[in-house]
């Protein structure tokens, strides 16, 4: 199952990436929406746009969800965004069949802690007492509706001490189209039990 779903997912990349692009011109849709003051949750970054994230939304960091042959032909990896001085994280989580692991959404949530000003940051993380690097982290997988939707919605958990209704609430307010399955709300709600309620 786990290989026919990986290839399902590889063979259906660029019709699905046509797709969003086309929703995007052709809809309300935003390729990306600002969650909070300090959070991004978009579609793939293509490398086009990245001078215009870093010089409009200050942005300084970004997570990636995708596997490596979604990142390739458009977008930049580690070394590309190093050069452009972007800090930068990839948690590879397969496309429409899987949820990120319980281990990649606390290492995402760690990393984006970095980028909060230092009062506003999630204690009793390993990057809470680090220096102030201060700006906005873009998260996205494909479309940004669902493997980097759970992420976000794990950091909403954490930051905010919401419940996984409540972030997701509040994710599609800002971005009406995000699309969580079962695998996805279990995931919320694995990560709201062990990170949130345990330590409330």
């Amino acid at each position: 199952m786990e290989m026919s779903a990986a290839m399902f997912a590889r063979v259906s990349f660029y019709p699905t990436l046509l797709y969003n692009v086309l929703m995007e011109k052709a809809s309300a849709r935003n390729w990306y929406d600002r969650i909070d003051e300090h959070v991004i949750l978009g579609a793939l970054p293509f490398r086009s746009q990245a001078n215009d994230l870093i010089a409009k939304e200050n942005m300084k960091a970004v997570v990636s969800m995708n596997e490596d042959y979604e990142l390739t032909a458009f977008s930049n990896n580690t070394e590309k965004w190093s050069k452009l001085g972007i800090e930068f994280l990839q948690l590879a989580t397969t496309d429409i069949f899987e949820s990120p692991n319980q281990e990649k959404l606390f290492r995402g949530v760690e990393f984006m802690n970095k980028f909060l000003p230092l009062k506003q940051r999630i204690g009793g993380l390993s990057s809470s007492h680090l220096p102030e690097n201060v700006g906005s982290v873009y998260v996205h997988c494909k479309a940004g509706r669902t493997r980097s939707a759970t992420l976000v919605g794990c950091y909403l958990m954490m930051k905010n001490g919401w419940t996984p209704d409540q972030a997701v609430d509040h994710m599609r307010q800002c971005r009406p189209h995000i699309l969580l399955h079962t695998k996805q709300w279990d995931a919320l709600r694995l990560f709201y039990t062990n990170n949130v309620q345990a330590k409330s």
